[in-house]
């Protein structure tokens, strides 16, 4: 068992600015060297490797060896989960600094949760899928109905998996507060509309924007209609 200690270390190093902002940074999946994490945190070099040694040393980040050069990625997608919830705790917090950025409204608008899709994109896309009768939704998880899995396969997602855990879950939006697929399905939805060129990824963060032809496609396919998300 987790012990209070344990705890408060990892509360701890994800509450540092600088920890904070690599961890996010990080928030898409992908794997990162140093230097630019160093620069997401305005921090210089030494500073982030000391960082880096010790979200390492904790079990949430790991290390990603290619021949010299070492990359740093999020350790599990139980990490990104984590970053998402301390989000929504801190955006229900009384604001501090009432600073509007246009970071923050497209990340508003689609972004990815280490590798599955939040913000209005990823909540549309789920509410879509509940209101046909694809999937059932709770807070505690989420169910592929037998259509679902018919329609799922249809899109292109591998669904021979469609029956072990967590195979589809679901997180609460920070920015929505409202349920948005994670798990297996969440993650193949993300990666069929990269591979059909619905959504793109924004470079140097994990807000993603639709396309023109995504716009028609989650329209047509799914009965999402995403005109104003630009």
């Amino acid at each position: 068992m987790t012990n209070v200690l344990q705890v408060a270390e990892v509360a701890a190093l994800v509450g540092d600015p600088a920890r904070a902002n690599m961890l996010l940074a990080l928030g898409d999946g992908r794997a990162l060297p140093a230097g630019e994490l160093a620069a997401s945190a305005g921090i210089a070099a030494p500073t982030a490797s000391g960082h880096l040694g010790r979200l390492v040393q904790a079990g949430l980040l790991s290390v990603v060896q290619q021949g010299r050069h070492r990359y740093y990625r999020l350790a599990s997608a139980r990490v990104g989960t984590l970053l998402e919830a301390v989000m929504a705790v801190a955006a229900d917090a009384p604001p501090r600094r009432a600073v509007a950025s246009r970071a923050d409204s497209t990340l508003r608008a689609g972004r990815t949760c280490y590798n599955h899709l939040a913000g209005r994109l990823g909540v549309a896309l789920a509410d879509a899928l509940a209101e046909q009768g694809h999937v059932t939704l709770t807070e505690e998880g989420g169910e592929v109905t037998p259509r679902g899995i018919g329609f799922l396969e249809a899109f292109g997602l591998d669904m021979s998996a469609s029956r072990r855990r967590p195979f589809c879950k679901t997180c609460i939006d920070w920015s929505e507060r409202r349920l948005h697929l994670s798990g297996q399905v969440g993650a193949g939805l993300c990666r069929r509309c990269v591979e059909l060129g619905w959504i793109e990824r924004q470079r140097d963060g994990r807000a993603v924007s639709v396309t023109a032809r995504g716009r028609a496609g989650l329209r047509e396919t799914f009965g999402v209609e995403l005109e104003a998300m630009r």
